[in-house]
């Protein structure tokens, strides 16, 4: 097939996790031996971040790392229609993440309804439509042929409150041509990879992670990420806790290897309106087999073994007792890592995700032909 994705972006991820599961989706997809194209706009807000704060490095570095994606770039609105139509043609396959303006998503719908030579699906990996619905309903998604929710919790949301007939579940995986185990000395007790960003864990952050360095004085805590306010970062140093700022993602498996444990936080939209979805992170963690504390979430899929995967903290005491446990106790890292790593192999790696996709594609196709 030929599939063409149109993405905030593929080049960056800085504030953009999006981008890490789509690389990895292109690379498994290339593999079973489709034609992969991810299309992007020029200029887009996480590529001029990312260059505001770090240059053109990353962007030269991101090339070189993966010289296998394709990628194009369009314009302004006023020619989207046109180039919408001559990135597609064609194509078979159409995927149009949701971070995405709506004058594209019209635009590829509008395409879509006027050729009708390929199969369209919106492809969900946020918690907007149940946090802020009203930015969702400006998607006309009336020519698309489903979506792709990555969750149980939120292919109902577009069912129930969105009037979407086809909605599949369709969740994130670990990249593991990127995220794989490595061997480098010790020397973190715990790294915590995660962005501060719009308050919506900035309580659980304090008291798992802040107040657990804090309390634990003989640990070495560390932090990679952006959208810290000073105030946020200045509460993170006075804890002991080193902060260093945006990692490239392709990097972080290096961070893992350097560390005996992380964390996951989940942001709260996740843990009451959108329960089963942890996000991409605990994929990835997993599948470079570091150990894994998670504080709260429902995984009402069981996309994971709890307490055998991955320990689940029920308290910022919890989390301190686990912590000190595991940093003396390389058996149960090794063990917990382990297994952690045999679930991301066996089902949520990227592979196991374009195999799905083709199967949502040829359910679609069989009943268009």
């Amino acid at each position: 097939m030929k599939i063409v994705l149109f993405v905030h972006s593929v080049i960056s991820d800085w504030s953009h996790g999006n981008a890490h599961f789509l690389r990895g989706l292109m690379r498994a997809l290339r593999r079973r031996g489709h034609d992969v194209v991810a299309c992007e706009r020029w200029r887009n807000w996480s590529t001029d971040q990312l260059f505001e704060d770090h240059g053109a490095g990353p962007i030269v570095e991101f090339a070189r790392r993966f010289p296998d994606l394709e990628i194009r770039v369009y314009g302004g609105w006023d020619t989207i229609v046109e180039e919408v139509d001559a990135l597609t043609r064609g194509a078979d396959l159409v995927l149009v993440h949701e971070f995405n303006e709506p004058e594209l998503v019209a635009a590829v719908g509008q395409v879509r309804r006027r050729r009708g030579d390929f199969v369209a699906f919106f492809h969900d990996t946020h918690h907007r439509a149940a946090s802020v619905p009203h930015q969702i309903a400006r998607f006309d998604l009336g020519a698309y042929d489903g979506v792709l929710a990555y969750g149980d919790s939120l292919a109902r949301i577009y069912r129930r409150d969105f009037g979407v007939e086809r909605a599949w579940t369709f969740h994130e995986a670990a990249d593991t041509t990127v995220f794989r185990p490595m061997t480098a000395e010790k020397v973190d007790d715990v790294v915590w990879i995660g962005n501060w960003g719009d308050d919506e864990r900035s309580r659980e952050i304090r008291e798992y992670l802040v107040d657990s360095a804090r309390a634990l004085p003989e640990l070495r805590f560390a932090v990679h990420g952006v959208r810290y306010p000073e105030a946020a970062r200045r509460e993170i140093e006075e804890a002991g806790v080193e902060f260093r700022g945006w990692i490239a993602n392709y990097r972080v498996p290096e961070a893992f290897a350097r560390a005996k444990m992380t964390m996951h936080i989940p942001r709260g939209p996740y843990l009451g309106r959108l329960p089963g979805i942890p996000t991409i992170r605990p994929f990835e963690a997993l599948a470079c087999g570091i150990p894994l504390l998670s504080t709260p979430w429902s995984d009402v899929e069981g996309l994971f073994r709890e307490g055998i995967d991955h320990l689940m903290v029920r308290s910022p005491g919890e989390m301190r007792q686990a912590i000190r446990r595991l940093a003396g106790d390389e058996e149960a890292r090794l063990r917990l890592a382990e297994h952690g790593l045999e679930t991301i192999r066996s089902r949520h790696t990227c592979d196991h995700r374009a195999e799905q996709l083709e199967a949502i594609y040829d359910e679609v196709a069989a009943v268009a032909g």
